[in-house]
């Protein structure tokens, strides 16, 4: 089955950096394009950044742009968000995403980003 496994998520101050890492099982990664999604409390979950199956093409919210670099490896079935330059409104649970003809979530990982 569809597993997505999110790691990385910590506290981090204003300006800080984080690597976020989503370990993906139970499908073929490398025909798949990836996602990484974000809830903030009391907000809708959003898009933060896709990329494709060969990594070519990548895109991002517009609160992101500049600051937040997604990739993969498909040798090792990862995606990672690469977050720099982090702001509070940065805080929120973030999810890996694929979508076969279900779309598949993992369980999350919190990034807080706090003075």
């Amino acid at each position: 089955q569809v597993q997505l496994v999110e790691s990385g998520g910590d506290l981090v101050q204003p300006g800080g950096s984080l690597r976020l890492s989503c370990a993906a099982s139970g499908f073929t990664f490398s025909v798949s394009a990836m996602r990484w999604y974000r809830q903030a409390p009391g907000k809708e979950r959003e898009l933060v950044a896709s990329i494709s199956t060969d990594a070519g093409s990548t895109s991002y919210a517009d609160s992101v742009k500049g600051r937040f670099t997604i990739s993969r490896d498909n040798a090792k079935r990862t995606v990672y968000l690469q977050m720099n330059s982090l702001k509070p409104d940065d805080t929120a649970v973030y999810y890996c995403n694929v979508r076969q003809l279900s779309q598949y979530w993992g369980q999350g990982t919190q990034v807080t980003v706090s003075s």
